[in-house]
């Protein structure tokens, strides 16, 4: 892999960890929903009127824009909202690549071998890990949301692969076909049409400009850019050699973090951080998950 297509994968690592900062700035404005249903609503219409539908079943489009797309962000948004930290949900969100594993052995049937299942092990001792930490110091709800998104994206990865897509990135583009009017109608019932009415009417005085050009960071940079690069390079090399530098995107997330808003994660909340990045890492390099590389992180990659 040359160098700079090695340094091409770190910057979209980067892209995507600094996103969670992006989503916490829009939070500021828009309740969780609501920005759920902006963001993939802003993206969509242009994948309409430009990008070419892919040549996959719909069912499988479907269920990557509501796996991927709707309960990533749903459980994401909802647990930031809540007061979960951004840069420590960049890292709770890779718990995605054993769920998917997890996922792929009981509903695809695929085999998980032994180095991949300690792999799985190590991720999940760490994110119990942190769990435990944040239990003592706050309300464990937050957490458990975003580890939910981490599940949605999971189930969101199963997808994707059933798909197959001749283009990942027009599949990823029109996945954000699914998810506004879902995200829509959960923020009607659940944060109510007052909450969503003052939001839209207060969003164009100054002091919001800030979640708007954390909207536009999530929708331009961290998904149309980074997707593109990544599925780029995913083109041009093999999965194992690409995918363990989205084990950057927390690094990259957590200082963010710490730098923008001074969030200093606990000495147990770093040591469950490296078990997750080191168990995420040893699975992958044991086979890893093709899909769990196909699509953008959370803001997000994914978040």
């Amino acid at each position: 892999m040359p160098v700079t297509h090695r340094l091409l994968a770190i910057a979209v690592a980067a892209l995507w960890g600094v996103n969670f900062l992006a989503i916490h700035a829009s939070l500021d404005q828009f309740p969780p929903l609501l920005l759920g249903a902006l963001r993939f609503g802003l993206l969509a219409i242009p994948t309409v009127l430009f990008v070419p539908r892919p040549a996959v079943r719909l069912r499988w489009l479907l269920g990557y824009g509501l796996g991927f797309g709707t309960l990533q962000f749903v459980g994401l948004n909802l647990g930031m909202a809540a007061g979960f930290p951004p840069g420590l949900a960049s890292l709770v969100l890779q718990a995605s690549a054993p769920f998917t594993v997890v996922l792929g052995a009981l509903l695809l049937h695929e085999r998980i071998g032994r180095r991949r299942a300690l792999g799985i092990m190590v991720a999940i001792l760490g994110l119990a890990v942190v769990g435990v930490s944040r239990a003592q110091a706050a309300p464990v709800i937050p957490f458990l949301l975003v580890l939910f998104g981490a599940l949605g994206w999971a189930f969101g990865n199963l997808a994707s692969r059933l798909a197959a897509p001749d283009n990942p990135l027009h599949l990823t583009l029109w996945m954000s076909v699914v998810p506004p009017l879902p995200m829509l109608a959960l923020s009607l019932v659940v944060e109510g049409p007052e909450a969503i009415t003052t939001a839209i009417a207060t969003s164009f005085q100054p002091d919001a400009a800030g979640a708007w050009l954390g909207l536009a960071y999530t929708i331009v940079l961290a998904t149309v850019v980074g997707s593109g690069v990544w599925v780029w390079l995913m083109a041009r090399h093999a999965a194992g050699t690409v995918a363990p530098f989205s084990m950057l995107v927390p690094v990259f997330g957590m200082t963010a973090a710490w730098l923008a808003l001074g969030e200093v994660p606990t000495p147990v909340e770093l040591l469950g951080g490296l078990l997750v990045v080191g168990g995420v890492l040893a699975g992958s390099r044991a086979g890893g998950v093709r899909a769990q590389t196909q699509g953008p992180a959370p803001v997000g990659v994914t978040g």
